[in-house]
């Protein structure tokens, strides 16, 4: 990631909560999210990377819950709102960092937890290689992406076929749930899980 796209999300992290799905403001919003991220992760206190983290909504959301979480994004504005946020929470962490090849210990986690980001990555399967390699045994990715209507993003599909391409099984749900997203959506918006293979 170079300096023009860091800046461009520092401009956006002042902002950035006022998405519904970003900062989660509305309480039936963030209990869709959190009944979502509870029915897809391994039970507390299990140990997850949340990569480009932004603002750490889900990263505190699941802190809330007992799990052990750090939280990676290379814009600077961003991890201090997310710094601020969390005060003295415990539970979680956050790094400063690409999230692309996230500064974390590998084979230390039991969840890669990445929503709307690998879409972004310059070269998503090397991207998806390097979270995978963080994934202790038994540990699994969680993948929230989407193919938008503005045409940016990656389709179920294309995740499915950078999952397989690790040689992981890839299990896709759709996400048309209005209460995700503060509105009705016209998009592909869904969930990846790669659970751990042999």
């Amino acid at each position: 990631m170079g300096s023009d796209d860091i800046g461009r999300w520092d401009a956006e992290a002042a902002r950035f909560d006022e998405a519904p799905d970003h900062g989660l403001l509305d309480p039936q919003t963030r209990d869709a999210w959190r009944e979502l991220l509870l029915e897809l992760l391994p039970p507390a206190p299990a140990r997850i990377a949340d990569l480009g983290c932004g603002t750490g909504t889900l990263a505190l959301l699941l802190a809330a819950e007992g799990y052990d979480v750090d939280g990676v994004d290379f814009s600077p504005r961003m991890i201090q709102q997310a710094r601020a946020k969390a005060g003295v929470t415990s539970g979680v962490r956050f790094v400063e960092g690409d999230a692309s090849a996230p500064p974390l210990d590998p084979a230390s986690y039991d969840v890669v937890l990445g929503r709307h980001v690998l879409w972004a990555m310059p070269a998503p399967e090397d991207a998806l290689g390097r979270w995978a390699d963080l994934l202790a045994p038994g540990g699994r990715l969680v993948l929230v992406e989407g193919s938008w209507h503005t045409g940016a993003g990656l389709t179920a599909r294309e995740t499915e076929a950078l999952v397989s391409s690790l040689g992981r099984t890839a299990t896709t749900r759709r996400l048309t749930e209005s209460v995700l997203w503060g509105r009705e959506i016209d998009d592909e918006r869904y969930v990846v899980v790669s659970p751990a293979t042999g």
